[in-house]
């Protein structure tokens, strides 16, 4: 089963975060959200965080445990925020299972196809050999020939850990990343449908969801409203986390 870090109680909401991710990304907006009466289910999806790793990376795949998560919980009602991936993989599971999904938000992320665009980073986590155990400054060094931005290495950076004394590693799958990337910018079905209350939340600098996308959004989500956040780029609830708690609270509280 996928690991989880479990905060608050009252109504479930799953928090899925995007590729490269891991649940303790969130643990400051799961706080805030825990205190106004919700019960935060933040999952470390499958090849990331603490979760398995699997050679199997689909968005099928992950759909299929985030509902297994929600079976061996007793969850049968639940809403779900996801960021960037785990924002497909919401769109994915709600139009999969509607009756099991109150209500939905998805951070910087449409239905549509988006083309692999992580190959920077893949080639810097690659340039990493960590067989010559090297410490953390030196692994952040070699990033930096290939990942300019800093906030981006730093996020990077979180998911490296010490397996052993003097041995780093990354918590994530780069094998299977290297090998599946191209299964992250999949498109939803066209008649993927899901009618209840969905709020697409989009950095203000950001390109991941332009104007032009409105009409395929709404074609999926019917009952959706799309905000925008200033401000803040892709990562939204990190560079703007006070404008994005307080829409993510608004919506979730109506």
């Amino acid at each position: 089963m996928l690991y989880s870090r479990i905060e608050g109680e009252g109504k479930p909401l799953l928090i899925l975060h995007g590729f490269l991710g891991m649940s303790d990304n969130w643990k400051t907006f799961a706080g805030q959200i825990a205190a106004e009466g919700f019960q935060l289910h933040i999952l470390d999806l499958r090849n990331h965080g603490r979760s398995f790793h699997s050679d199997v990376f689909t968005y099928e795949a992950m759909v299929k445990d985030v509902f297994e998560y929600c079976e061996e919980q007793g969850l049968d009602k639940v809403s779900i925020l996801g960021h960037s991936m785990g924002g497909k993989v919401a769109m994915f599971f709600a139009t999969t299972y509607p009756e099991k999904v109150e209500k939905l938000i998805v951070a910087d992320i449409g239905p549509k196809y988006y083309r692999p665009h992580h190959q920077d980073i893949l080639a810097g986590l690659n340039a990493v050999d960590l067989s010559q155990k090297p410490d953390r400054s030196q692994v952040e060094e070699i990033l930096k020939e290939y990942v300019s931005d800093f906030g981006t290495r730093q996020f990077l950076m979180k998911s490296l850990y010490w397996i052993e004394p003097g041995q780093l590693a990354f918590r994530f799958n780069l094998p299977v990343f290297n090998e599946q990337i191209d299964n992250i910018g999949k498109a939803l079905p066209d008649n993927a449908l899901f009618e209840k209350p969905t709020l697409f939340l989009r950095g203000g600098n950001s390109n991941y969801i332009k104007d032009e996308d409105f009409e395929t959004i709404r074609h999926h989500f019917p009952n959706s409203e799309i905000k925008t956040i200033a401000n803040a780029g892709h990562w939204l609830h990190a560079e703007n986390p006070k404008d994005f708690y307080s829409e993510s609270i608004q919506y979730l509280l109506k």
